[in-house]
């Protein structure tokens, strides 16, 4: 299998403060990894540093076998398709839930290019996708959360990217929509290509889950089949997926 992250002993810090300490992580081509953890354990840093947000202050990084140093990693960023915590995609945005979508397609076809037949075919599947293709001409403002983060994820979607990674989608959503999510990165991962996502909650999403990695205080405590809740986290009621700290009895979670 093709890699596509490779990461090799990566430390971010924000001042004095570690986050992330001496991370190895690599993902293939056709995986689906989810990033678990508490809050706090450097989740979502860890996405950040993959996508560049954030500098490493050592270990080495490359996408698609380019290394993050390398004048080609520019070339890359377009393979990627990106979505990231729930931001409430209408607030301010005068814009309908197609236009939206459409600015995915930019990187493909430039700033200066109009819209094409390819474009609105991938706009079109995109909002079929997350099942929004009848508020294609809503205005953003007008949808509930869930759909809001549903626009974002097909626009992400549109862009077709290889690589799709996503931080808390269904954090704070509804139902409906995480099982919108799920359908969607279904279809997404039948074509072959690779999610990466951050998680506080699995969810409608853990069957797509090919391979876990639980962070506990920035470094990597598990990397291998996505834990199994023991006690009462394996109630029914109970969604919460986090693994236990180190310092916990084995088969016991930890979290709110």
């Amino acid at each position: 299998m093709s890699t596509v992250v490779e990461l090799r002993d990566g430390v971010v810090a924000y001042g004095d403060r570690p986050v992330l300490r001496g991370v190895d992580l690599t993902v293939h081509a056709g995986e689906v990894v989810a990033i678990l953890g508490a809050n706090g354990s450097g989740k979502s840093t860890l996405i950040r540093a993959i996508l560049g947000l954030v500098p490493l202050v050592s270990g080495t990084l490359s996408l698609f076998g380019v290394s993050r140093r390398g004048r080609e990693l520019r070339g890359q960023w377009r393979r990627i398709g990106y979505v990231p915590q729930r931001l409430g995609a209408g607030s301010g945005v005068p814009a309908t839930v197609a236009e939206v979508v459409s600015t995915g397609r930019l990187a493909r076809r430039g700033m200066l290019r109009p819209a094409g037949a390819a474009d609105r075919a991938a706009i079109a599947s995109a909002l079929a996708a997350v099942g929004l293709a009848d508020r294609a001409t809503a205005p953003v403002g007008t949808l509930s959360g869930g759909q809001q983060q549903r626009t974002l994820i097909a626009r992400a979607l549109a862009a077709e990217p290889e690589l799709l990674v996503l931080d808390e989608p269904t954090a704070g959503v509804d139902a409906r929509s995480q099982s919108a999510f799920a359908d969607a990165l279904r279809a997404f991962v039948a074509g072959g290509s690779t999610v990466l996502l951050v998680a506080h909650e699995l969810g409608p999403l853990q069957p797509l889950v090919t391979r876990a990695v639980v962070l506990h205080d920035g470094a990597i405590a598990h990397d291998g089949p996505v834990p199994v809740p023991a006690g009462h986290h394996a109630d029914p009621h109970h969604d919460h997926v986090h693994p236990h700290a180190p310092h916990d009895p084995p088969g016991i979670w930890t979290g709110p």
